[in-house]
C-alpha cells in the first residue's frame, strides 16, 4: 500500500513538474514581446486646452478627449472612496491581483458556464491601468495573463498613489469626458473638490460601462448602479449610514456642461484664437497640447462692440423693410414639436423663435419654440405671446419677389405657420417685438494702440448665421478713412496742416484713357487747407496731394502703417481704392494714436504649456533690471519699448489734431455729444457699397465698416458719418463710462499758432474764424499766400499765387470752387 501510494505520489510529482514547467515555458513566450511598462513614468495624456480672456473667464476649450489632468493631491478623498469602492476596494493591500476577488470570479464563471451570461472579470485597478495604457481590450485569456504579469511589474516599479492617479486621469466616462476631472465638468459642471457623495458615486460607476449608465437613456439603471456604489462606500467605512442613505435619495442632477465658448458674443474672437494657435503649433498641440492661452479680450467691451453693431445693423435693416418668415410649418397638433426643430440663432439669446398661430388686422398671436431640457428633450410647457401692429410696423413695408409693397395689416404680412424671430418687449411677459437678421453686415475691432492688444472684436451680426469673420478676413475698400494715411506722409515730408491745395476739378490722364475724380457732393471749395481737407473729406484735394507728393510716397506709408503689402501706385488709391481689412486699419490708425509706433495687433497675451511653463507671449519689450535678486537703492527698472518709430511724433499730434476738427467741424459731428477728445475719420466708398468710421481715443482706437458681403449700395445718400459713426458713438459711450477725458498729449517744442481757417496764413489778433494750429519746430504759416494745383490745366507742380478770381472766391466764401 505505501509503495502504491509513493508511485502515485512519484506520478503526481512528475505531472506537476510538467505543468510547472509548461507554465513557465508559455509564460516566457507570453512575456517576451510585453509592452514596456517603463512609459507610464513618461506618461502625458491628451489634456484639453483652454482659452481664457483677459480678466481670466474661460472663453473655450478644445480637446479630442476632454481630459483635465489632476495630480493624486488634487483629487478628494471622497472620490477617491467612491472609486475604489467601486473597482478595487483591496487596492491598497495587494500587489497587483485581488486573489480573493479573482477565485470569486472564477466560482462565478463556473456556474454561468454554458448559459451564454458574459464572463465576469476580477481585474484590480492596477490590472486596467495595464490594459488601458498597454494593452488590447481583447477578451482572451492570454491578454488576461499578460495584464496579471504587467500588473506585477508595475506594482513593483510604482506608488499606489502613482497607479491611482494615472487610472483616475485616464479613463472613459462616456460624453466625451476622459479622467475624473473632465468627467465632473462635463456631467455637474463642477471641479472635483464641489462634489457631493452621490455624485462621486455616479462618476465611480460610468467605468463599467458609461452607455450602460446614461443619465437620460438609462436613468433607472444609472441610479441604481449608483446606489450600490453607495452602500459599498459606506460598508467599506469611507461614509455614514445616514450620509449614505440620504445621498440615495438624490436625483442624479447631472447638468450637461454646454461645450463652445462662455464668453458672451466671443465666438468671432475664439475662433480667430483658434487658427492662430493651430498656425503657430499645430492642430495636436491645441487639441491634445493642454495648453492654457490667456488672451486679450475685455468681456465687458465685447459685450458692449456686439451690441452696438447689432443696433447699427438692425435699425438699418429695418428701414428697408420685411423681407418674410424664416420658414413655414404646419401648426395643427402639437406645434411645439415641429418649431423645435427649426434652428435659431445661439448667440443671439435675446431673440426667439416663435410661429403665428393666427394674424389679424391688429396683430398676431405666435408660439414660443420650447426650451430643451438638459437631455435634450423639449420641454412639455408650450408658451404664448402676441405681436402688435405697432410692434411689427416696420413689417407694413414688405418685400416680395425685390419689389417694395405696402400693407394694411398684420395679415397681408404673416399668416398662420410662419416661423418669425421675435424679441420680448421691456416690461411686458406676453407681449413681443417682430425681429429679422439683417441681410447687410460689417465688421468691428477695438485696440489697445500702445501695446496692439485687441479689445473687442465683432465679426458679423451672428455667429451662428455665418462664421465668415468680417473683422479679420472681409477685404473691404476704406474709402476716405485711408485720407489720413495721405496726409501724415505730406505732413511728415514738408508739409503743414496749414498748407494750401486745390479744391477743385482736376483729370488724370493715364495712357490712353482718363480719370476725373469728384467730392461726394460734386462741388469744389476752392483753395483749402489741409486741415479743411481732411475735415471735410475732399476727394479731390486728396488727390492733388498725392500727385504733388508722388504715389510712391503714399505707398511707402501705407506699407509702413500695415494698410497694405504691396500697394499700387495708382492715384485712385489715394482714396481708398484698394482692398484692406477692419484690422489692418485700426493698425494703421494706431500708429497716429501711440505717437508714430508701429505696433503688432495681438490676441493673445501669454501661452502656457501643461506644466505652466510660458512658450509664447505678446509683450516684446525688454526689462534690464526685473530680476534683481534685491534692492540695493537701484532706480526702479524701465520697460524698454523697441518698436520700430514709423511716424514723426510730432506728425502724429498733427493729423490727431486735424481729425478731432473731423469731429467738431466735419464729417462726424455726432460724435461732439460724448463731450471728450476724440480724432476719426469717416469713409464712404464708390456707389455708397460700404460706410466706415475709424476713431481713437488717447487710450482707445476703434474701427468699423458696414456693408453687404456681396458689395451692393447701401442707398443714396449712405455716408460713413451717418451709418458708421452712429455705432461707435454708442459703442465709444459706454465704454467711457466713468472714465475721466483724456486730453491728446502735444509733443515737446510744437508750437501753436492761430492761422486763418480758409487762408492758412497767420491771423491778426482778434480776427474772426481762426483756429490755433500746431507746426514743428523750423515751420509755420506761410509768408504769402500760396496754392498747390492752381494750374488751369488742373497741374499740380510747385503752385501758384492766387488769382483775383480765388480772391474773390475766398472772400466771399463761394462754395462751389472756381471752376
Amino acid at each position: 500500500m505505501i509503495r502504491l501510494i509513493g508511485y502515485f505520489f512519484g506520478i503526481g510529482t512528475m505531472l506537476a513538474l510538467l505543468v510547472a514547467a509548461g507554465a513557465a515555458l508559455y509564460i516566457g513566450h507570453v512575456t517576451k514581446d510585453l509592452p514596456d511598462y517603463e512609459v507610464l513614468a513618461k506618461y502625458e495624456p491628451p489634456v484639453t486646452t483652454r482659452v481664457h480672456a483677459a480678466d481670466g473667464a474661460l472663453m473655450g476649450e478644445y480637446a479630442r478627449e476632454r481630459r483635465l489632468f489632476l495630480p493624486i493631491q488634487a483629487i478628494p478623498d471622497r472620490l477617491k472612496a467612491a472609486f475604489l469602492s467601486a473597482e478595487d476596494k483591496n487596492f491598497y493591500n495587494h500587489p497587483g491581483i485581488d486573489v480573493t476577488g479573482l477565485g470569486r470570479a472564477v466560482l462565478v464563471n463556473l456556474q454561468n458556464f454554458g448559459s451564454g451570461r458574459r464572463q465576469v472579470g476580477a481585474s484590480t485597478i492596477t490590472q486596467q491601468v495595464a490594459k488601458n495604457f498597454l494593452l488590447t481590450a481583447d477578451q482572451t485569456y492570454e491578454r488576461k495573463i499578460k495584464e496579471m504579469i504587467l500588473a506585477f511589474r508595475i506594482e513593483q516599479a510604482y506608488s499606489k498613489d502613482r497607479i491611482l492617479e494615472l487610472y483616475m486621469n485616464e479613463i472613459f466616462f462616456g460624453m466625451g469626458a476622459y479622467g475624473v476631472g473632465g468627467a465632473a465638468l462635463t456631467y455637474f459642471n463642477k471641479s472635483v473638490s464641489e462634489l457631493t457623495v452621490a455624485e462621486c458615486a455616479y462618476l465611480a460607476s460610468l467605468p463599467k460601462g458609461p452607455s450602460n449608465y446614461h443619465p437620460f437613456r438609462h436613468a433607472d439603471r444609472a441610479i441604481e448602479r449608483r446606489n450600490w456604489v453607495i452602500d459599498q462606500m459606506v460598508e467599506n467605512g469611507y461614509v455614514s449610514r445616514d450620509e449614505g442613505n440620504k445621498a440615495k435619495t438624490q436625483p442624479l442632477g447631472v447638468t450637461p456642461r454646454r461645450a463652445g465658448d462662455y464668453v458672451f458674443a466671443s465666438q468671432y474672437f475664439s475662433e480667430e484664437v483658434r487658427r492662430e494657435i493651430i498656425s503657430r503649433y499645430g492642430e495636436n498641440a491645441l487639441y491634445e497640447g493642454g495648453l492654457s492661452v490667456r488672451t486679450t479680450l475685455d468681456p465687458k467691451l465685447q459685450r458692449l462692440a456686439r451690441k452696438a453693431m447689432q443696433h447699427g445693423l438692425v435699425k438699418f435693416d429695418t428701414l428697408r423693410g420685411y423681407r418674410g418668415p424664416v420658414t413655414h410649418i404646419d401648426v395643427s397638433g402639437d406645434w411645439g414639436v415641429k418649431l423645435g426643430e427649426v434652428k435659431g440663432l445661439d448667440d443671439v439669446p435675446e431673440w426667439r423663435l416663435a410661429v403665428v398661430l393666427d394674424s389679424t388686422k391688429s396683430g398676431v398671436s405666435i408660439g414660443l419654440q420650447p426650451d430643451r431640457q438638459a437631455s435634450g428633450a423639449l420641454v412639455a410647457d408650450r408658451d404664448e405671446g402676441t405681436i402688435s401692429k405697432e410692434d411689427m410696423s416696420f413689417a407694413m413695408r414688405h418685400v416680395v419677389d425685390g419689389k417694395r409693397l405696402k400693407a394694411n395689416s398684420p395679415a397681408d404680412v404673416l399668416k398662420a405657420g410662419d416661423v418669425i424671430f421675435v424679441e420680448k418687449k421691456e416690461g411686458s411677459d406676453s407681449a413681443y417685438i417682430l425681429r429679422q437678421p439683417p441681410e447687410v453686415s460689417g465688421g468691428l475691432v477695438a485696440m489697445d494702440p500702445h501695446t496692439g492688444r485687441v479689445l473687442a472684436m465683432v465679426g458679423g451680426f451672428s455667429y451662428s448665421q455665418s462664421e465668415f469673420n468680417r473683422a479679420t478676413q472681409a477685404m473691404r475698400q476704406p474709402g476716405s478713412s485711408f485720407k489720413p494715411i495721405v496726409y501724415s506722409a505730406a505732413l511728415d515730408n514738408g508739409y503743414t496742416p496749414a498748407s494750401v491745395i486745390m479744391d477743385g476739378p482736376i483729370t488724370i490722364h493715364i495712357g490712353n484713357t482718363t480719370w476725373t475724380p469728384k467730392n461726394y457732393d460734386g462741388n469744389g471749395a476752392g483753395p483749402s487747407t489741409l486741415r479743411a481737407g481732411i475735415e471735410r473729406s475732399r476727394n479731390l484735394m486728396t488727390v492733388r496731394l498725392a500727385n504733388d507728393m508722388g504715389m510712391k510716397l503714399v505707398a511707402e506709408y501705407a506699407e509702413r502703417f500695415g494698410v497694405y503689402d504691396r500697394m499700387p501706385q495708382h492715384l485712385a488709391m489715394s482714396l481708398g481704392s484698394g482692398e484692406t481689412t477692419v484690422m489692418r486699419m485700426v493698425s494703421a490708425y494706431s500708429v497716429m494714436a501711440n505717437g508714430g509706433r508701429q505696433i503688432k495687433p495681438s490676441l493673445i497675451d501669454r501661452i502656457q504649456d501643461r506644466y505652466g511653463k510660458t512658450v509664447y507671449k505678446h509683450d516684446e519689450r525688454g526689462c534690464e533690471g526685473c530680476e534683481a535678486a534685491e534692492w540695493d537703492k537701484q532706480s526702479e527698472p524701465e520697460l524698454v519699448d523697441n518698436s520700430e518709430q514709423v511716424l514723426d511724433p510730432m506728425t502724429a499730434y498733427q493729423i490727431t489734431s486735424m481729425m478731432e476738427g473731423v469731429v467738431i467741424r466735419g464729417t462726424a459731428t455726432t460724435l461732439r455729444e460724448l463731450g471728450r477728445p476724440i480724432a476719426g475719420k469717416t469713409g464712404t466708398t464708390n456707389d455708397e457699397k460700404d460706410a466706415w468710421f475709424m476713431g481713437y481715443t488717447p487710450n482707445m482706437v476703434v474701427g468699423l465698416y458696414l456693408g453687404y458681403d456681396k458689395p451692393q449700395s447701401l442707398g443714396k445718400g449712405a455716408t460713413g458719418g451717418g451709418l458708421a459713426a452712429p455705432i461707435f458713438k454708442e459703442f465709444m459711450g459706454d465704454a467711457m463710462k466713468g472714465v475721466p477725458p483724456v486730453e491728446f498729449k502735444v509733443p515737446d517744442g510744437m508750437k501753436l499758432i492761430a492761422i486763418n481757417r480758409k487762408t492758412g496764413m497767420q491771423a491778426n489778433p482778434g480776427e474772426p474764424d481762426t483756429i490755433m494750429e500746431a507746426f514743428k519746430p523750423g515751420t509755420g504759416p506761410a509768408d504769402s499766400y500760396w496754392v498747390i494745383g492752381m494750374g488751369e490745366d488742373g497741374s499740380n507742380g510747385s503752385g501758384e499765387a492766387l488769382s483775383p478770381r480765388a480772391s474773390q472766391a475766398i472772400t466771399e466764401g463761394v462754395g462751389g470752387g472756381l471752376y
